[in-house]
Formats: structure tokens, C-alpha cells, sequence
């Protein structure tokens, strides 16, 4: 990371594939300032998943920078059958989409036709709906229907393969959110103690809720992310702001399931709505996409990036960029020059705060007042249980950092979602004021603060034998 300047506060997730899974190739990305791995288990058996996870809490330990791990469990998802070979659509064709076991069900021999995975597909779907495939470059009109199939014309044509992916847009889908794979692949990660688990295609906050019960059912702290990608997600997205520890917006398949116009608002009110209840936010999918191929974006995604640091997003994330590109190293390195850069000149006002509803809030609130008014300031606080760091990352400072201790290393990496956080490691001592001053301690022999600067302290300080909520204000000597 830059000496000038230490802190980042836009956090960079990167998603590991076999671009990026060597030992090598991850330190180098945790040394380029990567925040968080995310594990893809829509590509990843268990075994893998063991290995790379293993591998990373090894490196980091190496390094001496622990970083989170994602685990982005599949969720429910409607895909063609297999395929001898792939059909190639004509513009008009009648084409037969079947659930009768993935076979070719009645379809005469004249239409053409796949099998799906889905049963139900027949009974969700109307006529006059719209059924995209692989990823919505295939298009087709539903015509009419019965028990087994649904019968379409083509409006946009393309080579159908084995597996592919079917949105549809508008539709309700009765399906689960949380599958019988996401439950053995969740088993997994929770034994391994990750940190995140990610919910694909949150509907509602049901969906959130029936994750959290299992987490616990299991005895696991990991954080859930509710990942909005459909219609449904859109129109219940305050409950599921509200249910979730934090929210993706997926603009991959919410850009295929929304009109295309539709996504740059939809990603500014979901920014907008968890700033204003303190909940961290992700922008992700397609964020250096021409990197996949190309040691350097194009200037549309250089904008793309920073107007996701401008709307003072937590994190934006890498996907194809660093599973598969060739240049995943240039991809973190270019997330970090851009945010930097934005965040070095973002002059605009200090964001409207979530609502106060506690006295420590409020606390905390007139701490981060203070650091906006002092320049070379530093916000110091002190968490076990994450409430200090997470509330303060939510009244988004505008310029200092927040410099968090605690002394559990899986709160610690947590930690490492949030924007403008810097969490570090280091035992509480017995009273507050020798817990402070390890602190400034630990922080001037890594040359994090310098003399002059101006530390906001927000923790407990011991008062008549009890503990109150604090704000101090001190100068580094």
C-alpha cells in the first residue's frame, strides 16, 4: 500500500480461481492491498475449498494481515439439461423448453427442444413471458404452455449449450433460497471458520432469516450478505437491508432480470438505503471486466469503479478478473490507484447519518463531527463484539480512518468489510487507559501516526468503578 498513504478506505474483494489460488499469487494480492477472498461455490467442490481456505489463513498469518474470506453459496438457479451438442437458434423458431426429467417431454419431432431442472418452470411462467438464457443473450417469447412444457419463439438468437443459465425477468419463482447444496456447502465453510457467508438471489428477508437460523443452529459467527439479484429482491429491499449484515448488489444477473437503464438507479438507491441504516454495502460483477483480456480497462470502467467510491460504498469486488484473467494482480492494483485517487478528492459533503436511536450512537456520531473538523486526524476505537467499529463505519467519516482494536482475530477480519476501517489485533489490558495507550503505542512504532496528529478516542473509560461510554480527544507527541 501507498507510504504516503496507509489508509484505504474503500475495501477490494476478489473472487479466487485458478488465476489466483497459488501461494504466490495470494500474497502478492494481500500485499497489493486486497481485503477479502471471495470462494465462488457455484465452481467449487469441498475438497478445494478445504485446501484454498487453509492456504489463505496460511498466507495471511505469514504476512501478518488477516483478511476476510466469502463464501457465495449458490442458491437457486434454473438451467437447461445437457446437450449432445449445442443448438444453434434461428430468429422465429418455435422452441420447446421441457420438465418432464429433462427429457425432450411431447414436443413434436418438428420444434426442437431442451429439458430444465426445474419442474415447476410450466406452473411460474405465463404467456406473454419473457425466458432468457445464458446470461440473457439468448431471448425467447412463451406461447403457451402445458404440464410438461413451455413453447416459445426465438426473438433473439444464439448457440444454446449444455447447462445454461435461464432468467426470468419479472417472474416468481418457487424455489428456495437456501438449497440443499448451499446447506452442505455452508456445513463446510463454517467448519473451516470463514467469515462470510453471501445469499444468492435474496428475495426477502425470510431468506436471510432461514440462513441466520441454520448459522446458529451450527454455532457460527459469520456474517450474512444478502445478495439482491431479481425483481423481488428490488421490491423488498428494505426488509432485507434491515435483515442482512450487509448487501451485494449483483449487477450481473440483476442487470439481466431489470431493464438495463433501470440498474445505475437501482445500485444508487441500494447504496443510499444502507447508508441510512448502517449497513455495509457492495458493488459488484463487471467492474474491470475488459481486464479478463486487457492489462488496462477501458475508461468506462475506470468511471464505473469510482462512482461506486463516490457513492461511498464499503467494498467493490473482482469476479472474472482474478478466477480466470490473465492479469488478476494489475485488476487489485488498478481498484486501489482509482480509489485512492477518488478518495483523496472527494470534497463532497459529510453523508446524512443513519438514524440515532441510542445515546452511544449519538456518542459516536459527535466523534465522527469532530474528526470531519480536524485535518490529520484519527478515529481510535476499541471492539469485542464489532458494535464501535460498525457503527462508526456507518457515519461514514469523511476523512480520518478508523483505527480499530480488538482482541479476537475472526472479529478482525470482519472487520475488514467495512469502509474506512483499519482493525488490528492486540489484547485488552485490565483497565481502559493502559488499553489506549498500548494502542497509540502499537500504532507509532508502525509509523501509522505521527506527532501532531490529532487522535478522536471512542471507548469505555472506567469512572467510579463502572464503564461509560467516552469520546477523548488527544495529540500525538
Amino acid at each position: 500500500m501507498s507510504a504516503d498513504n496507509p489508509f484505504r478506505r474503500t475495501k477490494i474483494i476478489f473472487t479466487l480461481g485458478p488465476a489466483t489460488d497459488s501461494e504466490a499469487m495470494l500474497e502478492a494480492l494481500f500485499r497489493a492491498g486486497a481485503d477479502i477472498v471471495r470462494l465462488n461455490m457455484a465452481h467449487a467442490n469441498h475438497e478445494w475449498t478445504r485446501t484454498v481456505i487453509r492456504r489463505i489463513r496460511a498466507v495471511s498469518l505469514r504476512l501478518g494481515r488477516e483478511v476476510g474470506i466469502m463464501m457465495d453459496i449458490k442458491g437457486p438457479e434454473i438451467r437447461t439439461g445437457d446437450l449432445a451438442a449445442p443448438i444453434e437458434l434461428r430468429p422465429g423458431e418455435i422452441f420447446d423448453f421441457t420438465v418432464r426429467g429433462g427429457a425432450p417431454g411431447d414436443s413434436p419431432e418438428e420444434v426442437r427442444s431442451v429439458g430444465v431442472n426445474y419442474a415447476d418452470l410450466v406452473k411460474d411462467v405465463a404467456v406473454g413471458d419473457t425466458v432468457l438464457v445464458d446470461n440473457g443473450l439468448i431471448r425467447l417469447e412463451v406461447l403457451a404452455r402445458n404440464e410438461t412444457r413451455l413453447r416459445c419463439r426465438v426473438l433473439i438468437p444464439g448457440p444454446l449449450g449444455s447447462r445454461r443459465h435461464i432468467n426470468l425477468p419479472g417472474v416468481k419463482v418457487n424455489l428456495p433460497a437456501f438449497t440443499d447444496k448451499d446447506r452442505r456447502d455452508t456445513a463446510v465453510g463454517i467448519e473451516e471458520n470463514i467469515d462470510f457467508v453471501a445469499l444468492s438471489f435474496v428475495r426477502s428477508a425470510a431468506d436471510v432469516e432461514e440462513l441466520r437460523a441454520f448459522l446458529a443452529e451450527h454455532k457460527s459467527h459469520a456474517r450474512i450478505v444478502a445478495k439482491i439479484e431479481d425483481r423481488s429482491a428490488i421490491d423488498n429491499l428494505a426488509e432485507i437491508v434491515r435483515a442482512c449484515d450487509a448487501l451485494m448488489v449483483a449487477r450481473g444477473d440483476l442487470g439481466i432480470e431489470c431493464p438495463f437503464e433501470e440498474l445505475p438507479g437501482i445500485q444508487r438507491r441500494a447504496v443510499r438505503m444502507c447508508l441510512s441504516y448502517g449497513r455495509p454495502v457492495i458493488v459488484a460483477t463487471h467492474m474491470l471486466e475488459s481486464m479478463i483480456q486487457q492489462p488496462v480497462p477501458t475508461r468506462a470502467e475506470i468511471t464505473d469503479v469510482a462512482n461506486a467510491v463516490y457513492e461511498r460504498s464499503d467494498c467493490v469486488m473482482l469476479s472474472g478478473e482474478t478466477t480466470v484473467g490473465k492479469y488478476p494482480l494489475e485488476c487489485v492494483q488498478m481498484l486501489d490507484r482509482i480509489a485512492r485517487r477518488v478518495e483523496a478528492e472527494d470534497d463532497a459533503p459529510a453523508a446524512p447519518p443513519p438514524e440515532l436511536t441510542s445515546e452511544k450512537t449519538k456518542l459516536l456520531h459527535s466523534a465522527v463531527v469532530l474528526a470531519n473538523d480536524l485535518p490529520d486526524s484519527r478515529i481510535l476505537t476499541f471492539t469485542r463484539y464489532g458494535f464501535m467499529a460498525r457503527s462508526l463505519a456507518a457515519l461514514r467519516p469523511q476523512r480520518a480512518p478508523i483505527l480499530a482494536f480488538t482482541p479476537s482475530i475472526e472479529l478482525q477480519r470482519q472487520l475488514r468489510l467495512l469502509r474506512g476501517v483499519e482493525p488490528y489485533v492486540m489484547p485488552f489490558g485490565s483497565e481502559p487507559d493502559i488499553t489506549i495507550e498500548n494502542a497509540i503505542v502499537f500504532l507509532r512504532n508502525k509509523g501509522l501516526i505521527a506527532p501532531g496528529d490529532k487522535l478522536i478516542i471512542a471507548t469505555d473509560i472506567l469512572s467510579q468503578d463502572r464503564l461509560i461510554d467516552a469520546v477523548q480527544l488527544r495529540t500525538v507527541r
